[in-house]
């Protein structure tokens, strides 16, 4: 049986990593090695929160952007293709007409 971990670790975890981030940031870079679920819950939930794109999170799961695709199809979890904002699709044109830009020189 899993014993359960108390309350007052996690306030402590998160008081730790404020003031002794380093000290957090290898117990955390162990646990997305070693840990395969924790990977994956680490990296879908940055995912869905849009702190990383879906090529990156098929980089850190080690896995092809298309097969990570199917793999949330599967599973029901939404993908994010394109912009999702105004804002967001106003920079992608903006990048790409200075690309345009630098490549007619």
């Amino acid at each position: 049986m899993t014993e359960t971990v108390p309350s007052w670790l996690y306030t402590q975890f998160d008081k730790l990593a404020r003031m002794r981030p380093d000290m957090v940031e290898s117990v955390l870079q162990r646990a997305m090695q070693e840990d395969a679920a924790f990977r994956w819950a680490m990296v879908v939930g940055a995912y869905l929160e849009g702190h990383i794109n879906l090529g990156k999170a098929a980089e850190l799961l080690g896995m092809h952007r298309l097969q990570l695709q199917r793999e949330f199809l599967e599973k029901g979890i939404p993908l994010r293709l394109g912009p999702q904002t105004l804002e967001e699709a106003q920079a992608e044109v903006d990048a790409w007409a200075m690309w345009m830009q630098d490549t007619s020189r």
